[in-house]
Parts: C-alpha cells; structure tokens; sequence
C-alpha cells in the first residue's frame, strides 16, 4: 500500500495542475533552495538517494505533499521516475552523448516553444515556467548534457552554433514561439521560416538610462540591444519586446506593476516576474509587433491575457 501511494503522489496529474498559478511556481523553485537561481551545472541536481529518503519520508508521514515539493519532485525526480516507468536511461552507461534524433524526419505540428540561452538564470525561469504550463519546450543550450540531467526528457535540449543553418533548421523543427530571455540570439541567425511569434526581454531602456561612467560602460550594450530589435522588427514575424526596469533577484509574485513609459530605464523588476510574463506572452500574438516597459510597482494583474490586449490596444495593435 505504502508504494501504491508513492506511485500515486508522483504521478504527472499531481505533479502539474493544469489550474496552478505560474506565479506561485516561480516562488516556490526560488523559495526551496534557489533552484532556479543555480547553474545547470551546480547542486541544482539532487543525488538519487536524497530524492529516495525524502519521498519515504513523505509517505510514512502520510502528510499532504505542497506544491513546493511537487514541483521539486517532478524536476528532481526524473531519473528515479523513468526507472521505475520503465524507460530507458536518459544518459548512457559509457557517459558518451545521446545520439541526435533524425534530421529528416517529418515536421509534425507546430506546438513548442523555443527558449534560447537555456543555461542563463533568466533562461532557466523562462524554461520552469513553460514546464508547469504543460508547455512542448526546446532549449539551446551549451552544455546539452548538464540541461539533460536538469531537465531530463521533459525538455529537448539541443546544443551546436545557431548561425549554422542545418542545426538551426533542426532547432525550429516544430517551433511556433521563440522567447528570448537576452540579447544575441536574432542577431546572429539568418531565416527564421515558420515561427508565428518571437518574445524579446530587452534590458535597451536600463542601459540607455544609465549615467556618468555606466553610459560609457553600457555602449556597447546599448549597441547591441538595439540591432537585436531592428532584427527582430525587420523580420516581418509578429513579436512581443518586453522592455524591463533592472532585473533583479528578489522573489517574484509579491509586487504589482507598472507599465508607464520611462520607468524602465529607472526602476526594477524581479526576474521571477520576468520569466512569468515572457511566458504569459506566449498567448497573446500581436498581428505584428508592439513593445511595453514594465517594472515593478502598484498594480495588480490578475489577467494577463486582457492586460496585454490592453497594452496593444494602446500601441494601436490587435491580438491575433
């Protein structure tokens, strides 16, 4: 009886409420050992005896699991989840690279999301998030086989040099959405065929706002930030630039918000809140681009949804 309950408890239903706020989860990952805050390639990675000693605990105590713990679970878990639903091993035994699946293989519908930079902090919000939305996700990432133990199956991550064109080719292979949690990527890529909707977290209005020495400092950023916008307006796909105050790391899902013009370039915004609204965005395509500024502040949003639409309204925009 005590396995049937483990078995239970970890089931995909428990762990991923389709009716959960995203918000809570980007606190709970912060608030249980700054998960989402730790590289991939760091203690972010619990030990599978760990995992053992703690999931019996749980059931002995028969205690009703939070959803900290769920989410913890279902991230840390993987490896012990896929042994005991009978699935291959996610690495090979010999520690040499999982072979790459088919490039030729058929494009099937267009349903993920396509995060860059997956190894970023920012990046690995952004990639949570999705997961708890039930979200198909691919990631680029430079370490392919410490995103696999992260992340394990529930992410495709994929690692190589997106300028070269057979790789990219492969990395939008059923990608609808690309969220872009910092600048380079659009930059450096040529044909972006078939994505419907790109998401850009820029940090253009922090750097133009910077002063004295930080100016001089932040040229090159500045530089740098607005040809990833001119490429990205030039694109011609719908997109969604999100112009936020300072990123900081401070918890999300405790502050409202602003979206005044010239906040931006001088106040903050948490990066948990960040990756919430990336992720929010991903919903609401505009028919073809508009940008906001957002900080932190004294509004409170309960619908996303009908607050983008608002803020395109405004940029005289309409959702698709």
């Amino acid at each position: 009886m005590e396995t049937e309950s483990m078995m239970s408890s970890l089931s995909m239903a428990s762990l991923l409420p389709s009716t959960l706020s995203l918000r809570t989860s980007l606190v709970a990952f912060s608030d249980h050992n700054s998960c989402c805050t730790t590289p991939l390639n760091s203690s972010f990675i619990t030990t599978s005896s760990t995992m053992e000693k703690r999931l019996l605990f749980r059931c002995l105590a028969k205690k009703k699991i939070s959803f900290t713990d769920q989410i913890l679970d279902y991230i840390e878990g993987g490896p012990k989840l896929r042994k005991w639903y009978g699935a291959p091993d996610l690495l090979p035994k010999d520690g040499s690279d999982v072979e790459d699946e088919d490039d030729d293989s058929e494009e099937g519908a267009r349903d993920a999301v396509l995060v860059t930079d997956g190894d970023s902090e920012i990046g690995q919000m952004v990639i949570l998030s999705l997961i708890v939305k039930r979200t198909r996700v691919k990631a680029l990432v430079k370490d392919k086989r410490a995103a696999l133990e992260a992340f394990g199956t529930y992410v495709e991550s994929l690692a190589g040099d997106s300028r070269d064109k057979p790789f990219l080719k492969k990395a939008l292979r059923g990608v609808r959405t690309i969220i872009c949690p910092n600048d380079g990527f659009l930059s450096n890529i040529g044909n972006l065929k078939g994505v419907q909707h790109i998401i850009l977290l820029s940090q253009l209005s922090v750097y133009k706002g910077a002063g004295g020495i930080q100016a001089l400092m932040k040229s090159n950023a500045i530089k740098n930030a607005e040809q990833e916008e001119s490429v990205l307006v030039a694109s011609g796909i719908p997109y969604t630039i999100i112009r936020s105050g300072l990123l900081q790391d401070y918890p999300g899902g405790k502050q409202g918000f602003s979206f005044e013009e010239g906040n931006a370039a001088r106040k903050s915004l948490s990066k948990e809140d960040a990756a919430f609204i990336c992720v929010e965005a991903v919903d609401v395509v505009p028919q073809s681009g508009f940008s906001f500024e957002v900080v932190n502040g004294e509004e409170n949003v309960s619908d996303w949804k009908e607050c983008l639409t608002r803020l395109m309204d405004k940029a005289g925009q309409k959702p698709q």
